[in-house]
């Protein structure tokens, strides 16, 4: 049997690749085969991350042992093959590489090639440039100043202190001989 990933960015459109590997690897091997077909250095810190179908993280598998608590589960990809969290077509996970600013790829097991076996890791598509795989926070800064900050980037343009009840902060004035929040504070 043979997984079929497919990792995209969402910082550069044209990128994609698209990994094949044993299911019995190991999360470790996957991790070094995204990093071969990226061109990135194996020196920072990264997670993987088994997401819902809304992309929400659920489990975290770790390059190194982070939590020394017995009671909580934890992952780390040289002992947890694929096969273990992996194990349906459509399967989503992020790939987390630039740890300090979160910057990931998103990756979703595309296929299940079944009667087929492959010995390491291969990456059998890959097109554009990857992302600058470490960027700092001033960089990061300078690259978001292009958003839109409208009147509507913060919500609803006709906002209106009236929309808010005052009683509807109740409790507070229980015990304070008062409301703090009278009309004549505003």
């Amino acid at each position: 049997m043979i997984y079929r990933f497919t990792i995209i960015s969402d910082e550069v459109d044209d990128f994609v690749r698209e990994i094949q590997i044993d299911p019995e690897a190991t999360f470790y091997d996957f991790h070094e085969a995204i990093l071969k077909s990226t061109g990135y250095t194996n020196d920072q810190m990264t997670s993987f991350f088994i997401c819902d179908d809304d992309w929400e993280k659920e489990k975290e598998i770790t390059l190194e042992e982070m939590d020394d608590n017995p009671e909580m589960d934890s992952w780390i990809m040289k002992e947890t093959r694929l096969s273990e969290l992996v194990e349906d077509e459509k399967q989503k996970l992020l790939y987390v590489f630039d740890y300090m600013t979160e910057r990931c790829f998103f990756i979703e097991l595309s296929e299940i090639i079944t009667g087929k076996e492959i010995k390491n890791a291969k990456c059998t598509k890959k097109e554009g440039d990857a992302p600058k795989q470490v960027i700092d926070f001033e960089e990061m800064a300078a690259g978001s100043s292009s958003l839109d900050l409208d009147e509507n980037f913060y919500g609803d343009q006709d906002f209106d202190m009236e929309d808010f009840d005052r009683d509807g902060f109740g409790g507070l004035d229980e015990g304070t001989g008062g409301n703090p929040y009278d009309e004549d504070r505003y």
